[in-house]
């Protein structure tokens, strides 16, 4: 079995593209957030890499309200998380999202939770591919809003 157990990057970055569009978040564990023994449940992490994301959505055109006037939807095809320490109850830490460059019709997304010593409390990442909003009909060829983005992104207007 390959275990890709990582803390830092799951991604191959690609020689000569632009670094990764990157976001933080500040938060604080919430009481239903946690459970009897004051520790996150595992089924949280998503929650977190999913405020992370909609972050990057609204930050670089690539918006949940984006996709869905450009009649695109955008599945997660894959998720993985590995966790290193738990998160608990009132605790503060930071949400680390960043898109990763690619070429294809796709987005990857990887996260860390970052507790406020500067520990890693889980790291991971997402896969989403693009399907037309009519037909359903998986795209091959990265949307324009996708391109739009990539454009922007490679001429430096992100920094």
């Amino acid at each position: 079995m390959n275990v890709r157990r990582k803390k830092n990057g799951y991604f191959e970055s690609i020689t000569g593209m632009p670094d990764p569009l990157t976001v933080y978040i500040k938060r604080r564990v919430k009481f239903s957030e946690a459970d009897v023994m004051g520790i996150v449940w595992h089924g949280r992490y998503p929650e977190y890499f999913e405020e992370g994301s909609a972050e990057l959505g609204r930050r670089y055109g690539l918006s949940y309200k984006d996709f869905y006037e450009s009649q695109l939807r955008a599945p997660i095809v894959q998720l993985h998380i590995d966790h290193f320490k738990p998160l608990f109850l009132d605790e503060e830490f930071t949400i680390r999202a960043s898109i990763i460059w690619n070429e294809g019709a796709r987005l990857n997304t990887e996260y860390s939770l970052i507790k406020e010593g500067g520990d890693i409390a889980a790291t991971g990442y997402t896969v989403q591919m693009f399907i037309d909003g009519k037909s359903s009909d998986v795209l091959i060829a990265s949307p324009k809003i996708l391109e739009k983005c990539r454009r922007r992104w490679k001429a430096g207007e992100f920094a």
